[in-house]
């Protein structure tokens, strides 16, 4: 089953989706998006660490998600992935040095791909966070809007191929496919 939990900065979202993924009483293993680039993101990081349980494998994983995700896919545990707006960012700034010769709308292009290919092939319980971008003010800068068009591009495809989407607001999820379990 494919979740998708979607919402604004300090929504509740990741709170959200760890709650979920420990109601599942599996194995839970976390993919971090990511990279600590100044000091406030560092303390961002932090926070999330300190909030999840100690019991949980937790990868790092800024760009080849989906290669990531059919590497680690087993039936019977959880996959939380938080989250896949950082991985845009990563995407559409990448610096990888093992994607030198890509263009970087072609990676981006290819790893969305990959990843809505993939996702519906794997056994584990996938539960996605992501930050809805598109209900602010259209950014004034290109590489702004380009990634406020990608993500919600993006999330629109996952909303297609997902079981359930969950939009969270000051805490409270609302859930806009799939029922309340």
């Amino acid at each position: 089953m494919i979740r998708l939990i979607l919402g604004g900065a300090r929504s509740g979202k990741s709170r959200l989706a760890e709650q979920l993924a420990q109601s599942f009483a599996l194995d839970v293993t976390y993919i971090a998006t990511a990279q600590a680039w100044d000091a406030e993101m560092q303390s961002r990081i932090e926070h999330h660490q300190n909030q999840r349980p100690t019991d949980w494998t937790v990868l790092e994983e800024p760009i080849y998600l989906a290669d990531l995700l059919e590497k680690i896919d087993q039936p019977e545990q959880v996959i939380l992935v938080d989250c896949l707006t950082l991985w845009m960012t990563n995407l559409l700034l990448n610096q990888d040095e093992n994607s030198q010769d890509v263009h970087l709308a072609e990676l981006q292009i290819q790893e969305c791909e990959k990843l809505l290919k993939i996702l519906p092939t794997l056994q584990a319980h996938i539960i996605l966070v992501s930050n809805e971008t598109g209900l602010g003010v259209v950014p004034m800068g290109e590489v702004s809007r380009k990634f406020v068009d990608e993500s919600g591009r993006l999330h629109q495809q996952l909303g297609k191929i997902a079981d359930q989407v969950i939009f969270c607001v000051a805490g409270f999820p609302m859930y806009l496919k799939g029922e309340k379990e």
